[in-house]
């Protein structure tokens, strides 16, 4: 499994918050206080001292240590850089305003407007903590594979057929298999050259584990599109792109907002290969259109 980050590469200032969104939900009671506290305020936790931050969230020295490396830096030294930057990031443009949760007897305009609001920050939050390194491998992956296959269920599995279809238009082969017996059947087909896809918001979705797992033994270049880079699917990941989501309710859940910030993930990959293979990818695009387009014009009388 190739890392999302690393100590060696800690995140910008600018994709802290949105690592502390995405990582919160695994980390210990204690942990979630530091990143809540950092993300909350960072320029008054720059100004702290490990002692002193660890006194503020009512934690250890050693928990402030151990969450700042699982938010990707070597230390609290660097996280104390990193804060001093996102400070000074938020001080030079505007802060977003905190949405409440969607309530059962909001008027449907504060819904469009709290729903446009966590869109936003959703999309924000995952271009910021996209790995393009891990990105640009994938697309290079892509580009050249003798097919393509993809699984996820659910939500996901509609975000799957997306990217299918996007790459079948630019003359790649590419499946999204829904059913997971059938995803495990093709999985068993693939070799070295070929490209397996899992689109899982939790990480653990067994019905897309298993294919990943399959297509990894097989010798495919395998991908995880997934909210938890942690998690049990990316055993089987040559290469992990980490989506985001915001903050799930009882009217909204976290489908809704996983499945905005896969589509940035895909379309993105789709936009990758579409650059690289142009040569070939804009006239089987132009085909495609004119193909379809009667289907598009009003029918003579």
């Amino acid at each position: 499994m190739k890392e999302s980050f690393s100590a060696d590469s800690p995140p910008a200032p600018a994709a802290l918050a949105a690592k502390v969104r995405t990582l919160a939900p695994t980390m210990t009671r204690s942990m979630q206080r530091v990143a809540e506290a950092v993300a909350g305020d960072p320029a008054g936790c720059a100004a702290l001292t490990v002692t002193g931050l660890a006194e503020l969230t009512g934690t250890s020295e050693a928990t402030v240590v151990r969450t700042a490396r699982l938010l990707g830096y070597p230390g609290y030294r660097d996280l104390r850089l990193a804060l001093a930057g996102l400070a000074a990031h938020q001080l030079s443009g505007r802060a977003p305003a905190v949405t409440a949760d969607i309530a059962v007897d909001d008027p449907i305009a504060d819904v469009v407007t709290k729903l446009a609001h966590d869109e936003q920050q959703t999309l924000a939050d995952t271009a910021a903590g996209l790995d393009t390194v891990q990105l640009g491998a994938v697309v290079a992956a892509a580009s050249t594979a003798r097919r393509i296959d993809i699984y996820g269920v659910g939500a996901s599995s509609l975000v799957g057929q997306d990217l299918a279809q996007k790459l079948l238009r630019i003359g790649l082969i590419a499946h999204a298999h829904m059913d997971p017996h059938l995803a495990v059947t093709n999985a068993v087909q693939l070799r070295a050259g070929d490209v397996a896809i899992a689109i899982t918001h939790s990480g653990s979705t067994g019905d897309v584990i298993e294919p990943l797992r399959v297509a990894f033994d097989r010798g495919a270049t395998t991908v995880a599109i997934t909210g938890r880079p942690d998690g049990p699917v990316s055993q089987y990941a040559d290469h992990v792109l980490t989506t985001s989501t915001a903050r799930e309710s009882e009217l909204r859940p976290a489908a809704m907002s996983s499945r905005t910030s896969q589509l940035l993930v895909v379309d993105c990959l789709f936009i990758g290969v579409a650059q690289r293979t142009y040569e070939t990818a804009a006239p089987a695009l132009s085909a495609s259109y004119e193909a379809l387009a009667h289907r598009h014009s009003p029918r003579s009388r």
